[in-house]
């Protein structure tokens, strides 16, 4: 297309959002109209950047705008460092990935961040810059060229909360220069800041307390919600929208897909709130929505709000106004792992039937595990209907996980433990939450088959549910936990790093070997996937359901589209249960290519059915 053809594409996607674009942002900055300008020229400075072959992707996706939906997509998340060392390593490993049947993959972050003070990559120094020893942004943009030729969309996280001590306006600041500070909160005393303390939670209450920390060279307070080296972003400045929006399309031009826009629900604060979810960070999102769709529409934005479902499911926005493109299934998550630990699936059936009742044009990317911990931020009220406490019954999910339990094989860690609140969450990757871990470290081939029959199980679940499923690199391959963290000094108070360690290529090279724990979870997955695929009963258009409860420990999930069902069935006891009592007839087990009678039918003890008539 020529230069002008693309004038005109560029003006007709402004056109289109120009009202609401002007009208939000002069609503939430005071009508300045020479920010706004800046910020309309911006967005086409990036937009003349854009190289030709994004162009031509972000066409297609206009055309197709539900190319991220259906059933045909699997994620892997990964650190660049712990999977292949580089960015050229990951182009080296690209036909692992593909053999994996991966084609979203999500780049933990990767961009410039101080050592020792980078909180896994987020505290970014400079927005523009790879970490040097991951590589350059031009190994970025050619590692996502080679995966756009492969049919692989790239996520990448946007830290946009905060910035690290140590990124040029913080350096600034700290020289004494009064428009970089007021890009953060500064304070000359600790009166206002004590007063934030009084309604503002604090995020790690045991390792980095408080939201504010004194800063020696201005001698001022600085808020720093996260950690002491993380100052947060004043976003009623209009700067700081106009040049973090600038920052993120800039790496929306190296050839990412998906932003993942970090720890979003914190960007507003507001004095006398808990600074979380503030409707001014709606409309910021809308507007970022809308940037892109301007400069880059082949662009997903995807959320972090690790909170409470009635939290979440606001930041997909409405269908005339939408915001983020994905948000994570958090909650499903960890009552997946409730689940385990209690064998009771009344809380996860409460919290699926929740999720069900959502508008079928909303897209979850549904996960086992991510590169965090799991916190048990469970519905309580609910729980308490059953007897449980909220205290005592997270000592209960926590002891078991980490194998303290009698008869539990699990092999987690806690992190964060608050033994005043009497909280702590936990770490661990899912095979060895799962047992697998600890079977093998006892030689226990029949705990090994129910470890690795439980994984599998759960992997079943996660592709039940409809969205993306993203699978932790090293799951596909049954990684267990790398205790060597302790032994790294700038890991060794950062119990996270259990299920970061190195990607286990020796492991990894036994995956066609069906008789290693290996071989076994890797065939079990690329199966899922391709039964996930060839089935369009697995598309996000089906209605999705729960079975009539039967038993405290069977979920049964039904699926139906076009006259077609499937039936999933989980069973988290020890024993094996019926399957459907209640039924008659014959069903494909999608699982065995067999026909088998309703009647008689059972779910073995910790495994799954998927069902089809």
């Amino acid at each position: 297309m020529d230069r002008t053809k693309w004038e005109a594409v560029f003006a007709g996607r402004y056109a289109r959002h120009e009202d609401e674009l002007k009208w939000l942002y002069c609503e939430l900055y005071q009508g300045d109209m020479q920010a706004y300008e800046y910020f309309v020229g911006m967005l086409y400075r990036a937009w003349q950047a854009r190289p030709e072959a994004l162009r031509r992707i972000d066409a297609d996706r206009e055309a197709n705008p539900d190319w991220y939906k259906g059933h045909g997509m699997t994620g892997m998340l990964m650190y660049v460092k712990a999977f292949a060392g580089t960015l050229k390593g990951v182009r080296e490993k690209l036909d692992y990935i593909e053999d994996c049947g991966v084609n979203y993959l999500h780049l933990m972050p990767l961009l410039e961040s101080p050592e020792g003070r980078s909180d896994g990559g987020y505290a970014v120094s400079d927005f523009r810059k790879v970490q040097p020893e991951l590589g350059t942004m031009e190994d970025l943009a050619a590692l996502a060229d080679d995966c756009h030729d492969r049919g692989i969309a790239v996520c990448l996280d946007f830290v946009m909360n905060h910035t690290s001590e140590d990124h040029e306006w913080a350096r600034k600041a700290k020289a004494g220069d009064w428009e970089s500070q007021c890009r953060y909160f500064f304070y000359d005393s600790w009166v206002v800041p004590n007063e934030y303390e009084k309604t503002v939670p604090q995020v790690f209450p045991t390792t980095a307390p408080g939201n504010f920390s004194w800063c020696p060279e201005v001698n001022k307070v600085v808020m720093t919600t996260f950690w002491p080296y993380q100052w947060d972003l004043n976003y009623a400045n209009p700067m700081v929208f106009n040049d973090m929006t600038d920052n993120m399309l800039y790496l929306c031009n190296q050839g990412v897909d998906i932003i993942r826009l970090d720890a979003v629900p914190y960007i507003w604060k507001s004095l006398g709130t808990n600074c979380r979810n503030r409707p001014q960070v709606h409309t910021l999102v809308r507007m970022m929505r809308m940037a892109c769709e301007i400069v880059c529409p082949g662009t997903l934005l995807l959320g972090e709000v690790v909170m409470a479902p009635d939290k979440v499911v606001p930041y997909f926005g409405t269908v005339q106004k939408p915001e983020c493109h994905l948000l994570y299934n958090v909650t499903t998550m960890a009552s997946i792992w409730h689940t385990v630990a209690t064998r009771d699936t009344r809380l996860l059936r409460h919290q699926l039937n929740q999720v069900f009742a959502l508008p079928g044009q909303y897209t979850f990317l549904n996960y086992l595990r991510c590169h965090d911990d799991i916190g048990w931020g469970l519905d309580y009220d609910f729980l308490g209907r059953f007897g449980q406490q909220e205290v005592p019954h997270k000592k209960y999910l926590n002891d078991y996980l980490t194998g303290k339990w009698p008869g539990s094989l699990a092999r987690g860690e806690l992190y964060n433990d608050d033994p005043t609140l009497g909280d702590a969450r936990l770490c661990g990757t899912t095979a060895s939450l799962c047992g697998v871990e600890t079977a093998l470290a006892k030689g226990d081939k029949a705990a090994l088959d129910r470890a690795l029959t439980l994984d599998i199980a759960l992997h079943a679940l996660m592709f039940t549910l409809s969205g993306v499923p993203v699978l932790y690199s090293g799951d596909e391959v049954a990684q267990c936990n790398d205790e060597r963290y302790h032994d790294d000094p700038l890991k060794a108070e950062d119990s996270r790093y259990l299920h970061r360690g190195d990607m286990d290529w020796q492991a990894a090279e036994r995956r066609g070997n069906a008789k290693t724990p290996e071989g076994r979870v890797f065939a079990a997955v690329k199966k899922l996937e391709t039964l996930r695929a060839r089935h369009a009963v697995f598309d996000t258009a089906a209605r999705v359901s729960l079975l009539p409860e039967r038993s405290n420990s069977l979920l049964g999930i039904r699926r139906e589209l076009d006259g077609k069902r499937l039936i999933a069935l989980f069973n988290f006891s020890d024993q094996a249960q019926p399957a459907l009592p209640d039924m008659d007839g014959s069903f494909t087990n999608l699982w065995t290519g067999r026909r088998v009678r309703a009647e008689g039918l059972s779910v073995p003890a910790g495994s799954f059915l998927w069902l089809a008539d």
